[in-house]
């Protein structure tokens, strides 16, 4: 077999897929398969939106070629909902509609960064990130947060990690995958400033930014700044909020002037957006917003529920596994058995309790830490995750004789 290209060869492979392995081999001795492993909404989307989705699928329009940035209507409506949510000017000539979060991440970092040159990453940080930068030659830096500092990011230890000129970019998630924490406003000004003094890029990646807790309807104030252009990259998925992972469907909000050089990068990887979802988004971010309000509101508050849920599970049941932090859809859990890898836990958890769960390795972060993504989960699910660890303190010692 001819040689591969050894930056791919030496990329990490993706945590789900062995997880789920380890799932599918469960023999159900503890009940139902509670799968907390990956992301995703629990609940289908609206019901006006699957007709939508339907009805635009059987369009003959759909089935042709699109626009490489995506639909005018809809970066025009999305436009619009960034300028309403963020009290900004932002014009549909400054956004781009792309395969889902993952790939705009993907074409922004080739179109900002080149090869030999590094982008600044919080860890523990989202794999697809690090994947990312890996296959492109971009050196993946970590900027390390810990417990300690509820997984935020400190801007004064990220310029310390700047000296030697090679950092083109500073990348942000926010709600964070897969901690849960919520970075403030103030944060977030703070890195901004930075970039703009040291002439980096701002990745924003604001995925989660639908499911912040109460009183926190406007994520920051970044770009309601006329020269934000100049200094942010905002990356966002409409997967979460409107529960149509499948549809991949995602976008860039950035400087009128990268676009065409986005193009070249997206009309490699999808020449155009799919069609169908694009229809209905923009019914649904326009004509259908007020039919969707009180859904949308209502899955906020739902994920709210849940994470509140979360500690009421855990604290008093489970003083063992502590909570270190929670946001959006995930909990990042601290497990109870010193000396044994996460991945281990993980393995064990998901053969003999039939629990899913991805351990802090995954995300560079520490190897006594899981993340628990609980968006696909009731209440319900939530107690009884909460019953199936309490067992597995119970064999903790084999466990740890085990690793």
């Amino acid at each position: 077999m001819p040689n591969l290209n050894p930056l791919v060869l030496d990329t990490g492979s993706p945590p789900i897929p062995q997880v789920q392995a380890w799932g599918r081999a469960y023999a159900g001795g503890r009940g139902p398969l509670i799968d907390l492993c990956q992301a995703v909404p629990g609940y289908p989307p609206h019901p006006a939106m699957l007709e939508r989705l339907a009805l635009a699928a059987g369009e003959p329009a759909a089935a042709k070629y699109g626009l490489i940035a995506g639909d005018p209507a809809l970066r025009d409506a999305y436009a619009t909902h960034l300028s309403s949510l963020y009290a900004a000017q932002i014009g549909p000539d400054q956004v781009t509609i792309t395969a889902g979060c993952n790939q705009a991440f993907f074409a922004a970092a080739l179109t900002l960064v080149e090869r030999g040159g590094a982008v600044l990453l919080p860890t523990p940080w989202y794999f697809n990130h690090h994947m990312t930068c890996d296959m492109l030659g971009i050196e993946a830096r970590a900027l390390p947060c810990s417990a300690a500092d509820g997984f935020v990011p400190d801007p004064e230890r990220a310029e310390r990690l700047l000296a030697d000129g090679r950092v083109r970019a500073i990348v942000l998630v926010t709600p964070n995958n897969p901690t849960g924490a919520i970075y403030s406003p103030e944060t977030l000004a703070a890195f901004h400033d930075l970039c703009r003094r040291r002439g980096l890029w701002l990745i924003l990646d604001e995925t989660y930014r639908d499911f912040l807790p109460p009183g926190r309807a406007t994520p920051h104030g970044l770009l309601a700044d006329p020269a934000w252009p100049d200094t942010v990259v905002q990356l966002y998925s409409f997967s979460k909020a409107y529960a149509i992972a499948g549809h991949r469907l995602g976008a860039i909000a950035a400087s009128a002037a990268l676009m065409p050089e986005l193009a070249k990068v997206l009309d490699c990887l999808h020449i155009c957006p799919q069609r169908a979802g694009q229809a209905a988004l923009t019914w649904a971010m326009g004509e259908g917003s007020d039919t969707l309000a009180a859904w949308r509101d209502g899955n906020r508050a739902q994920m709210n529920r849940r994470a509140v849920a979360m500690r009421e599970h855990f604290e008093p049941r489970l003083p063992e596994w502590r909570i270190d932090a929670l946001g959006a859809f995930f909990a990042y859990v601290r497990h109870p058995f010193p000396g044994v890898d996460a991945w281990r836990v993980v393995e064990h958890l998901a053969l003999e309790h039939g629990v899913l769960l991805l351990p802090g390795g995954a995300f560079a972060g520490s190897a006594d830490h899981l993340r628990v993504s609980f968006a696909n989960v009731e209440a319900p699910g939530i107690e009884d995750l909460a019953e199936r660890l309490a067992g597995v303190a119970l064999d903790g010692a084999a466990l740890a004789s085990a690793a």
